[in-house]
């Protein structure tokens, strides 16, 4: 049994080449500064460390690459400590004494 193949027609210029409202929606003012696309913020720093973490505990790197890798994550770590504001520390809240913790 032989199946036809269906062909899709190609979208003409006219519709190719029409502007998004959605670009133009959400970009910035024109007078405004706009952020560096390519910047890395303190966030993307802390998301690294953790990845490196993840990455040596599964195996990752081979036992060569380890040394580079925590030399690395070591000097990352050191750098997040000192730009980094310390987070606030949860206090333990009070038990009352003699209900049994419920």
């Amino acid at each position: 049994m032989a199946t036809k193949k269906k062909t899709l027609k190609k979208p003409t210029t006219a519709t190719a080449k029409a502007p998004t409202e959605t670009a133009t929606a959400n970009s910035a003012p024109a007078g405004g500064p706009q952020p560096d696309p390519t910047a890395l913020s303190i966030g993307d720093l802390k998301n690294l460390s953790t990845i490196l973490d993840v990455a040596s505990t599964r195996g990752a790197f081979k036992a060569g690459e380890m040394a580079g890798v925590g030399f690395l994550y070591n000097k990352l770590q050191a750098f997040l400590a000192k730009v980094a504001p310390p987070e606030p520390k949860k206090e333990a809240e009070p038990t009352i004494a003699g209900t049994g913790g419920k």
